[in-house]
């Protein structure tokens, strides 16, 4: 289980009463930056989504009932250009591996000290409402910033800033099943501290917060895998030929691969000296995610299973299996 460790004040996406809740770590200045916790979501004493997280240790949870109704101030700084994975539509998932995913935005900030420590910047994906996200995905590690403009007048200061980060996804932690396929978006966000400590800040009052929700994110899927093997060989020319595998896919509750059941697979033959596989026919994984089927043997060659993927699961082809027919 990931906790989140920094508590911190925010308003909810769209809303305009501000309330004591857990922010992330992302900032120009990475290396001083505090643990990851999201810095958007409402909450009284605890948050998380269906992953088993929460935003706050029991120190954490304690400064959050005990805080004062002062509300932090909203922080003049707006958003623009907001990419998550470079603009891809969907990320696989498989059981153990961390995925990383990368984030870029553009931010300006008018009379806010960008330089300050304690000016946190970065981007979550959520599933839901950004207020009350049934699902959420952080950043272990602070974005970093370079300012990229800088306007002073008499009034104002203006500043441009290019900000980019991950988003770190641990499947045995940080999702279930049901988020597969589903509708996800990102939140961008920042936050000045303002000498206020974050896990227990004196003074909410003095701290600033602004946010952009509501951003196209990539739908998160199960990772597949697909096996073939092809036998005997070697095999003469026109006996039976047995092709079997099977088709799994990662299950973010056991931790292990499954078997993808019920789902159309391809089997295809790729003629030895070609590039290109063609379809012979398609058959039905079973109840296990097991594949069989036979083929009369007529020439060297290639063969293999490839699945054309799911909204929750990716497509994949197997390795080829080389035949040698005397």
């Amino acid at each position: 289980m990931r906790i989140r460790t920094t508590a911190a004040v925010t308003a909810a996406c769209g809303a305009a009463a501000l309330t004591l809740v857990a922010v992330p770590a992302a900032t120009a200045t990475a290396a001083d930056a505090p643990a990851s916790v999201r810095p958007w979501q409402l909450t009284g004493t605890s948050a998380g989504g269906t992953g088993g997280r929460t935003a706050f240790t029991a120190t954490t949870a304690t400064t959050a009932t005990t805080a004062t109704a002062k509300q932090p101030y909203a922080l003049a700084v707006t958003f623009s250009k907001v990419k998550v994975a470079g603009g891809k539509t969907t990320v696989s998932v498989g059981t153990d591996a961390i995925v990383h995913v990368s984030y870029s935005f553009n931010l300006t900030a008018t009379n806010v000290d960008v330089s300050a420590p304690d000016f946190y910047v970065g981007l979550d994906l959520y599933r839901g409402s950004a207020s009350k996200p049934t699902s959420d995905l952080y950043g272990d590690q602070a974005a970093t910033c370079d300012v990229t403009s800088s306007e002073s007048s008499y009034e104002k200061v203006v500043t441009g800033m290019s900000c980019k980060g991950k988003v770190d996804i641990y499947p045995r932690s940080d999702l279930r099943n049901a988020d597969a396929g589903a509708k996800w978006h990102a939140v961008a966000w920042a936050v000045a501290y303002n000498g206020q400590k974050p896990q227990n800040p004196a003074d909410v009052s003095k701290i600033g917060t602004a946010e952009l929700a509501g951003q196209t994110s990539p739908t998160v899927r199960r990772l597949s895998r697909l096996t073939v093997n092809a036998a005997p060989e070697p095999v003469r020319k026109g006996k039976t030929l047995t092709v079997t595998g099977a088709l799994t896919r990662a299950n973010w509750e056991t931790h292990k691969y499954a078997g993808y059941t019920g789902q159309k697979v391809k089997l295809q033959f790729r003629k030895k000296g070609t590039s290109t596989y063609k379809t012979l026919k398609t058959i039905t994984t079973d109840s296990h995610g097991n594949l069989r089927t036979t083929c009369k043997a007529t020439t060297d060659g290639y063969w293999r299973y490839s699945f054309a993927g799911t909204a929750t699961t990716p497509a994949v082809s197997a390795t080829g299996d080389y035949v040698d027919v005397k």
